[in-house]
């Protein structure tokens, strides 16, 4: 990112959380994630700017059983949703290892629109396909 919204701790903000109980080299991944009191089990599969996402909703006991598999394969952020005309910034800011990592994502409903897509000033170069700021690899 060139520079931080101004005014971000004012949007709508959570801390997250994130564990990868599996990772496959063709991008399958399971991971768990607790955002705010929301806790989640979320399956993804695929590669690059087009994936499939499938996500359930877990009671604490079902996340605090399986959390635990999760070490050594965490990462903790906040996540601020920046709204940007009809489109939302979910802006991540890394912390523990990875403090001073800022990151935000944009998602789309067509890959044509993801092509129109005419960013904010503040929002710096696209790095979609530069694994190094997968969550998965993060996590790591």
């Amino acid at each position: 990112m060139r520079q931080l919204p101004e005014g971000l701790s004012k949007f709508p903000h959570a801390e997250i959380d994130q564990g990868y109980l599996a990772l496959a080299p063709d991008g399958v991944q399971v991971r768990l994630r607790r955002a705010g009191s929301k806790l989640l089990l979320t399956f993804k599969r695929n590669q690059g700017a087009v994936r499939e996402e499938r996500e359930i909703e877990l009671s604490p006991d079902q996340f605090d059983s399986l959390w635990p598999a999760t070490a050594n394969k965490r990462l903790t952020k906040t996540r601020y949703d920046v709204p940007y005309g009809s489109f939302k910034v979910e802006v991540d800011v890394y912390s523990g290892r990875h403090k001073g990592l800022i990151v935000a994502e944009v998602e789309f409903e067509s890959e044509s629109a993801a092509r129109a897509f005419q960013p904010p000033g503040w929002l710096g170069e696209d790095v979609s396909g530069d694994p190094r700021y997968s969550n998965q690899l993060l996590a790591g």
